[in-house]
């Protein structure tokens, strides 16, 4: 483990100009081996150690699962801005 509460396991950009990240958080955290990718067109993606996750489709639009499954989405317009258990 690093001072910095985790190890990067690789990380890098690819031939589009996307950037990801792997990362081990070791065997206390829910997920352990989080990452987060980042692409051109301004969309992200990250599996946080806490079990979560979170997506933005570069245009305005979220969504938000919680450790616990519990789904959040906003900017998608009408209908959106709710919760949903998976």
């Amino acid at each position: 483990m690093s001072d910095k509460g985790y190890t990067v396991n690789s990380h890098g950009t690819n031939s589009q100009g996307n950037h990801y990240c792997s990362r081990d958080y070791g065997s206390s955290a829910s997920n352990s081996n989080s990452y987060h990718y980042s692409n051109t067109d301004g969309s992200y993606y990250y599996s946080n150690p806490n079990g979560s996750t979170y997506h933005n489709n570069g245009n305005g639009g979220s969504t938000y699962t919680s450790p616990s499954g519990n789904t959040y989405q906003s900017g998608y317009g009408s209908g959106s801005g709710g919760s949903s258990k998976k």
